[in-house]
């Protein structure tokens, strides 16, 4: 995945997953959406890598049907489940630059996938998320959803003094080697990992861009409210515990520095405007 261009030059590469459970019946078609428009219109190097999270239908058959159709699709399979769990094992052994995932349904617009990414392949920022609390996001969903998590991420607010707008919204990468640090000292392996993510991140000094989203409910998600929002509420005072003692400072986290010269730049626009760094491992 790691390819060089006609000069010998290193380009950087994404992998992104998609987390699925049991989830055969719209598989193939998010994938292979997901597929075409990457192929079409993203510049950099990519995989895709299905993680099927201890499926008990057809979604392992479909997963690994399309490894052997799509050439930049991959699929592991977790006996165990947990979507922060089929991330951190993704993720831990992945050698893209960048690692990111998305939710199957695609709710989503894949037109934010590239700004998502950007600022992290082009050392602006260490992690990335998308936001449907943004001013400018356009966003569809039931007042009930819309409610849960307004309520949740003005939580994380007051009670872990959070800087970003939306701790839940399935689109969201970070600088691998970054991951690599911080993934030691993440303990959720469900729902509230990517609290723990964005929570380490900013209480180690790194930079979080936000990325307003197009988002549409899927009427079909498997999400159980009231049992994740519970776990969300014992994560936020575990987080608050290990902040008054000290245990979310981790050593070492890679920090940017000056761009290489054998890293070739973002396309024109694909970011904003700030100078190349890269970052050492």
């Amino acid at each position: 995945m790691n390819e060089t261009n006609a000069g010998g030059v290193r380009r950087r590469s994404v992998e992104i997953v998609v987390p699925v459970y049991n989830e055969a019946h719209v598989l193939a078609g998010s994938i292979g959406r997901l597929h075409a428009y990457l192929e079409d219109s993203f510049p950099f190097p990519f995989r895709i890598t299905i993680a099927d999270n201890a499926s008990t239908d057809a979604t392992w058959t479909v997963a690994t049907g399309l490894t052997l159709r799509l050439p930049h699709v991959h699929a592991r399979r977790l006996e165990e489940k947990g979507r922060g769990r089929a991330l951190k094992h993704v993720w831990s052994r992945s050698t893209a630059d960048v690692v990111a995932y998305m939710d199957v349904d695609l709710s989503t617009g894949l037109d934010g996938f590239l700004p998502l990414v950007a600022p992290l392949l082009s050392g602006h920022s260490d992690l990335a998320i998308g936001s449907r609390l943004h001013r400018q996001s356009a966003v569809i969903r039931g007042p009930k959803r819309e409610f849960v998590s307004r309520s949740y991420n003005l939580l994380l607010k007051a009670g872990l003094g959070a800087r970003f707008s939306d701790a839940q919204c399935g689109f969201k990468a970070v600088r691998t080697e970054v991951f690599h640090a911080l993934a030691p000292h993440i303990e959720d392996t469900a729902w509230f990992f990517d609290t723990e993510l964005l929570v380490l991140a900013q209480r180690n000094g790194l930079r979080v861009h936000e990325v307003p989203v197009d988002w549409v409910d899927d009427p079909d998600s498997r999400v159980d409210i009231v049992r994740t929002a519970v776990d969300d509420l014992k994560g936020m005072a575990r987080m608050l515990r290990a902040t008054v003692t000290g245990r979310t400072r981790v050593p070492a986290v890679p920090r940017r520095t000056t761009v290489p010269q054998n890293v070739t730049a973002l396309p024109t626009g694909a970011a904003t405007a700030v100078e190349p760094m890269e970052y050492a491992s």
